[in-house]
């Protein structure tokens, strides 16, 4: 197994995060949607989501469960501004609230929310324990959390087999990211040691080639 090598933390490119809010993430978001209301559909009421990106997964959510409550927050100015503009021009801002807040210490109400969800971020921590700290933090008793990324792949020469045959299509900005991702990613026994770590008794599996879950219920507040 190659080592990690990390990768920018943040996005804040304007080239970058356009051409990562114009690439087609429909299938794998509308699929982490699908998934999510299957397996927590009584939790969703007030949903937080960190490291939002241009708030597609926010969107599908909100109009899959017009009930729920979403704040959304993302680290990177440019991101902001494109999901404030994708969620303004759904016609969502009622149940969609989206904020700049970075890892550690997002300044949220402790202990506020019914289900916390991810897609994409932890691979971008140098400190992944910052995710969970904060989930312990965010989150009330009884939760749900449901966090996706990437996992690392063997070798180098995996991950640009995977690049090619997923994005081999788009940006070449965006095809750099992923590469860049996948090496930065954390396998699976990683992330288990970070929960364990953690005291999060949360399962971890593979569920795609490229992609691990994280999903349970927090068993109380810190």
């Amino acid at each position: 197994m190659m080592e990690r090598i990390r990768e920018p933390e943040i996005m804040n490119d304007m080239e970058q995060a356009i051409a990562y809010a114009k690439a087609d993430f429909s299938e794998s978001n509308q699929r982490f949607v699908d998934n999510l209301l299957k397996d927590f559909k009584p939790y969703l009421n007030n949903v937080l989501d960190i490291g939002c990106g241009p708030a597609d997964i926010p969107i599908r959510l909100a109009k899959a469960a017009p009930a729920v409550r979403i704040t959304a927050i993302d680290g990177s100015d440019a991101m902001v501004g494109l999901a404030q503009k994708a969620v303004k021009d759904a016609g969502l801002d009622m149940q969609i609230k989206v904020v700049k807040g970075y890892l550690p210490g997002i300044a949220l109400e402790k202990h506020s929310y019914d289900v916390i969800i991810s897609n994409g971020l932890l691979h971008h921590l140098p400190n992944p324990l910052a995710l969970w700290e904060e989930v312990k933090k965010l989150a009330k008793q009884g939760a749900a959390i449901y966090i996706m990324d990437l996992f690392r792949p063997q070798s180098a020469e995996q991950a640009k087999k995977i690049v090619e045959k997923v994005s081999g299509n788009e940006h070449p900005l965006l095809k750099r990211d992923f590469y860049n991702s996948l090496l930065a990613a954390y396998t699976i026994e990683e992330i288990k040691e970070q929960l364990r770590q953690e005291g999060l008794g949360l399962n971890v599996a593979q569920v795609s080639e490229r992609h691990l879950l994280v999903k349970g219920l927090i068993k109380g507040a810190e």
